[in-house]
């Protein structure tokens, strides 16, 4: 099952994906749970699934927004995979390298991600982020698994000029409209075991990173655990768990994201996020 957010007319709404249409949750389970995270909070998510009567909208009729378009906090973390590691010349750390993304940083699905007037160095990471299913705080790593409401695509857009300019990565992970989170959330049972999943970006059809979620220096339970541990973790949270090697900052020359590229991360299982790139200056968001 793949939760969507989806904007309609100007309305935000949303449901359930239905291969490359949306069917919309009911008139009567929307006035029940005005959001996603709602559904999430309540555990609703398979009454979701057995919801009838909502409109189908095919893919001209609506726009993805982010999975949640209001999460309480988004967390992400740092060289998080071996090879990227070392690709930026860094050390393994001893903890996980948690910064964190404001919602209006990421646009939803086949939006278009803003290569920033103020930078050059606009790199892509595909990532695979987790979306918390329940309150947690103080939890075990045996435990972690449980506290997922599921799984989701995540594109964590970096501005590496900006992100180097002190040792904290926040300016360079928040320019407007940098980042992107979609299709949908594909729900935990669905996915028993995410060490078995396999990413890979794709820039304009190309393949630029691939990496297996086994490899993590930090798996999922740990980073429940680490995060649960300083900030009580909320339904519709995201942590999104790091990207392997092969970004562009590592490449020689530097390929940096421009106008007009394609950026995919695909997660089989989980599904493919895509994200044109537009300058800011054309960009009729910015």
């Amino acid at each position: 099952m793949q939760l969507v957010s989806f904007e309609h007319d100007g309305q935000l709404s949303y449901g359930l994906a239905d291969g490359e249409r949306v069917r919309e949750a009911s008139a009567v389970f929307r006035e029940r749970f005005v959001d996603l995270r709602a559904v999430i909070a309540a555990g609703a998510d398979r009454d979701l699934a057995d919801d009838s009567g909502g409109v189908i909208y095919s893919a001209s009729q609506f726009r993805y927004v982010p999975v949640i378009p209001n999460p309480d906090k988004i967390l992400c973390v740092g060289v998080n995979y071996r090879p990227h590691i070392e690709e930026m010349g860094r050390e393994v750390p001893d903890h996980p390298v948690v910064f964190v993304r404001f919602p209006a940083s990421l646009v939803g699905h086949n939006e278009p991600i803003l290569r920033p007037r103020a930078s050059e160095q606009f790199d892509f990471e595909g990532e695979l982020a987790i979306v918390i299913g329940r309150r947690a705080r103080h939890v075990r790593r045996d435990d972690a698994l449980d506290y997922v409401a599921g799984y989701c695509c995540f594109m964590d857009g970096s501005i590496r000029d900006w992100q180097r300019h002190t040792p904290q990565f926040t300016p360079g992970k928040n320019f407007h409209h940098s980042g992107a989170m979609g299709p949908g959330i594909v729900t935990a049972d669905e996915i028993p075991d995410p060490s078995v999943l396999q990413l890979t970006t794709f820039v304009n059809g190309e393949v630029m990173q691939r990496g297996r979620v086994a490899d993590l220096v930090f798996d999922i339970s740990a980073l429940i655990e680490y995060c649960s541990t300083f900030s009580e973790l909320l339904p519709g949270d995201i942590i999104a768990t790091g990207t392997p090697g092969g970004v562009g900052a590592a490449r020689t020359p530097p390929v940096w994201l421009q106008h007009g590229d394609t950026v995919e991360v695909e997660i089989p299982g989980v599904g493919r996020l895509r994200s044109p790139v537009l300058d800011e200056s054309t960009s009729v968001t910015a």
